[in-house]
């Protein structure tokens, strides 16, 4: 069995696997996904040594978080890392048609609530959802103004504040979990939350990949000096790094797809190939002050070298750490803003 390297989460003592197992897909909601094969998925990413499961109460409205719970009941507790989410609270489903985009494999609808009550309650529901007596690490799901609208943001972010985030803080303080964070797609409410929170984790879907390094700017030196560390979801953006036409959760526009194409041109003859069995759904975990360096591996296949590595070749102007995610080593490429390449500004 491999053994994945661990990884220290914030200032705390819980470590996790650098690659984590993320159960989105597993809920069914965008995909269909039987039981059988969602708890099959959590046992194959456990026999490949994954230590760190990450599930929500709104993936598949519950499915998720059973599913992760009965594969893994048996494992010793100490010898993994959970991470579900709060922010969402499930009610029940007063009809069974199927009336938007996503699947309601379990008979329930999500509704938001940030409040200290909310948060609370999610976590004792997703402890017996789960059929587990701890969760280890507890992110605030889908808070700010790409969920919510500019005109919600404000009273939505006021109410985790002052009420959410204080149910957080009792529950780090008692040891109920051991670190506390945000799951997001976006990083500008993670600067904000920065600004009066003091968190373990982020969880940052999307925005640090092969197409999108703007947290390299303002995020992740921030995290640094907080002492917070950064787990990288969605490093395949939906599908669009993986061979798939989405991103961001649907059909991919032409510019993306163009850039997508022209990253493929220049990392396919350097060993980087964007296709979908080279790659796998696991979440990277970052760990401070290492390099701003994404790698993912799936046994028996071709490494991917993740931003900084593929800048690296390309002669992009951005410090970055050598293959073996060591700080020396570190040197800066003559800058690269040309004309139709994959990670000009705008490119």
């Amino acid at each position: 069995m491999p053994a994945f390297e661990k990884r220290r989460i914030g200032r705390t003592s819980l470590e996790v696997t650098a690659l984590g197992l993320g159960c989105a897909t597993l809920g069914g909601s965008r995909v269909e996904v039987s039981r059988e094969e969602a708890e099959a998925i959590v046992r194959a990413a456990w026999a490949a040594g994954v230590r760190y499961i990450d599930a929500a109460p709104y993936y598949g409205f519950g499915q998720a978080e059973r599913c992760v719970g009965d594969a893994m009941r048996w494992v010793p507790r100490d010898e993994w890392v959970l991470s579900t989410k709060v922010g969402r609270l499930l009610r029940p489903r007063l009809t069974s048609a199927e009336t938007g985009q996503r699947r309601h494999p379990m008979p329930f609808d999500a509704v938001y609530d940030y409040s200290y009550d909310g948060v609370m309650r999610s976590f004792e529901d997703s402890l017996q959802r789960l059929g587990l007596a701890r969760i280890d690490i507890l992110y605030v799901h889908d808070v700010g103004v790409m969920q919510h609208g500019r005109a919600a943001h404000p009273g939505l972010m006021r109410t985790l504040r002052d009420g959410g985030y204080r149910a957080l803080e009792e529950l780090r303080s008692a040891g109920t979990v051991r670190a506390i964070g945000i799951g997001v797609n976006e990083r500008e409410v993670l600067l904000e939350a920065l600004e009066w929170g003091d968190w373990d984790v982020f969880l940052l879907a999307g925005r640090y990949t092969l197409l999108e390094q703007a947290p390299l700017e303002d995020l992740l030196p921030k995290c640094l000096e907080a002492g917070t560390s950064i787990a990288v979801g969605g490093p395949l953006n939906s599908g669009i790094l993986a061979g798939r036409d989405t991103w961001n959760y649907k059909t991919a526009p032409p510019e993306i797809v163009t850039r997508a194409n022209a990253i493929r041109r220049f990392a396919t003859p350097i060993g980087c190939l964007l296709r979908r069995r080279h790659c796998n759904s696991l979440s990277r975990i970052r760990r401070w002050p290492r390099s701003f360096q994404a790698r993912a591996m799936s046994r028996n296949s071709t490494p991917i070298w993740g931003c900084c590595a593929i800048r690296s070749r390309l002669g992009c102007g951005r410090t970055f750490a050598t293959p073996d995610c060591s700080t020396r080593g570190r040197r800066r490429q003559p800058d690269c803003n040309r004309r139709g390449h994959p990670f000009a500004p705008g490119g």
